[in-house]
C-alpha cells in the first residue's frame, strides 16, 4: 500500500492482527529484510513494515535527513490512525526511532532499536573511514547522511519516557561504549549485547529478533 505524506510517497505492508508494531529497516535496504520475522510477529501483532523515503517501493528522492524521516513516520502513524504502536528500528531505522520518541513523545508505546548511533563518531573508526572514502567516489546522498548525521545529544535522551530496548551485536559497527551510552542515557532502557552477532546478522533475513521483541513487549 502507498501513502502520500510529508511530500513523500511511502510504501508499506500491513499484516496480522493485534497490537500495532512498526518495523523500520536500515540504510539502503527495504522492508523485505524482515521476511522471516514478519510471519512470526503477525500471529500476535498488526505489523506495519515500511519502506523509508527513497528506499524499496517508496518514491525516489535525494532528500535524506533523519529528522525528515522521523517526521515521515510520525505523519504515517497519525494519518493511518495507528494508536500507541511499538516501533522496532534497525540501524538508520533505530536513529529514526530515537528521534521519533524525542520529538513526538505521545506517539509510541515502546521502542526497540538495534545498531543505532547518536552521531557518526559512534561508529567504529574503520567502518566510518571506509564509508567516507566510498562517499568521495559515489557522492551518494544515502552515504552522506550516514557520515554527517545524526547529531543527538546524549543528555536529550533523558526526555524519553517510554520503555526502550537497546540492542547491538557483539561485533557491531557501532562502538560498544556508544551503545552503552545510549542505554544509560534513557531512563527506562534495557540493554542487550548479542554474543557472536554483527551489525545485521540477527536481523536481516533472520527470525532471531522474534524472541527479543516478544519478551520485551
Amino acid at each position: 500500500m502507498y501513502i502520500h505524506i510529508n511530500r513523500q510517497i511511502l510504501y508499506y505492508e500491513k499484516t496480522g492482527s493485534g497490537s500495532p508494531i512498526l518495523l523500520l529497516h536500515g540504510n539502503g535496504e527495504d522492508h523485505t529484510i524482515f521476511d522471516l520475522l514478519i510471519p512470526m510477529l503477525e500471529q500476535h501483532y498488526t505489523v506495519y513494515a515500511i519502506d523509508s523515503r527513497g528506499h524499496g517501493a517508496s518514491n525516489p528522492t535525494d532528500d535524506f535527513h533523519y529528522e525528515g524521516m522521523a517526521d515521515d513516520i510520525a505523519e504515517l502513524i497519525t494519518s493511518l490512525e495507528i494508536v500507541s504502536p511499538a516501533l522496532y528500528g534497525f540501524s538508520d531505522g533505530g536513529i529514526v526511532g530515537l528521534l521519533l520518541a524525542l520529538h513526538y513523545p505521545d506517539l509510541l508505546s515502546s521502542l526497540m532499536i538495534s545498531g543505532a548511533n547518536l552521531n557518526p563518531r559512534g561508529m567504529k573508526w574503520s567502518f566510518l573511514h571506509k564509508a567516507k572514502q566510498h562517499y568521495k567516489k559515489t557522492n551518494s546522498p544515502l552515504e552522506r547522511i550516514m557520515i554527517e548525521e545524526p547529531d543527538i545529544a546524549p543528555s536529550s535522551l533523558a526526555d524519553i519516557q517510554i520503555p526502550v530496548l537497546v540492542l547491538a551485536g557483539e561485533h557491531d559497527i557501532i562502538k560498544p561504549s556508544h551503545t552503552r551510552l545510549i542505554a544509560e542515557s534513557i531512563p527506562n532502557a534495557q540493554l542487550e549485547i548479542l554474543k557472536g552477532e554483527d551489525h545485521g546478522s540477527y536481523i536481516i533475513h533472520s527470525s532471531k529478533l522474534y524472541r527479543l521483541i516478544r519478551d520485551f513487549l
